[in-house]
């Protein structure tokens, strides 16, 4: 039986890889960038690393689970493996918001809610990771995109190759977000809900983790509705101002 609360031996590697990521793109890949950059160049680098695997590891974990899977089957030793790449990585994000910004609450409270997800789901409950999984790749599909975007945007004001970059990516990026998230990810938690709240998960995930994690998950999905809800807005009003440019 896993001991309750004992991070396995992939854990610490994966927060040394992380840490190492992070560490390199500061002090050699950005070393000449601004201040102002660096830091945040840096987590959008070690972003990189994480979203793309994480997806692929997650959609492997997932299918490779045994029948029958509900949103309440144990954990099985990959879907556990990838929860432990993904706590390592936030740890590490959220010690470079803590460090780098620490007056970013929303994001310095959303990794904290994520991580307390991530952490009861692995090392608690044992139960629970299918639905968590989904919803990771739903979350990190768009990883790539985002924080090319974000790299990019770092330098548009010094470098008119990436304004025009940014500018071509930002459309696509909303497109992709606003199904992944606002429509796939609703769809997803909705289901959980459903699941949840007719008593199916009743003797393997207790009430207060899934209510708990019904809370996080649902304030997150909310909160990136109306993120991308307010970049399509600004998209729409620059699309705008140009077009009245345009015509005086």
């Amino acid at each position: 039986m896993e001991t309750l609360l004992t991070f396995t031996p992939s854990f610490p590697t994966f927060f040394l890889m992380f840490l190492f990521a992070y560490l390199f793109a500061f002090f050699v890949i950005f070393r000449n960038w601004s201040p102002k950059h660096r830091s945040e160049a840096s987590s959008c680098l070690m972003s990189l690393t994480h979203g793309t695997p994480a997806v692929i590891m997650a959609t492997h974990a997932i299918i490779q689970a045994p029948t029958p899977r509900t949103f309440a089957s144990p954990n099985v030793t990959g879907q556990n493996f990838v929860l432990e790449f993904s706590i390592a990585y936030f740890v590490v994000d959220l010690l470079h918001y803590m460090v780098f910004h620490p007056n970013d609450v929303l994001f310095i409270a959303h990794h904290l809610a994520t991580l307390y997800v991530f952490v009861t789901c692995r090392y608690v409950v044992h139960h629970g990771a299918l639905a968590i999984l989904v919803l990771l790749v739903l979350a990190e599909v768009t990883s790539a995109c985002q924080n090319v975007r974000s790299l990019v945007s770092l330098m548009k004001a010094d470098v008119p190759t990436a304004k025009k970059l940014y500018e071509f990516l930002s459309p696509p990026f909303y497109v992709f977000y606003s199904v992944s998230r606002g429509i796939l990810g609703t769809f997803v938690v909705y289901k959980m809900g459903v699941f949840y709240v007719s008593g199916a998960a009743n003797n393997m995930i207790p009430r207060w983790a899934w209510i708990s994690w019904m809370v996080v998950i649902v304030s997150a999905v909310l909160i990136s509705i109306l993120w991308v809800l307010n970049l399509w807005k600004e998209w729409y009003r620059e699309r705008s101002h140009r077009a009245q440019k345009k015509v005086k």
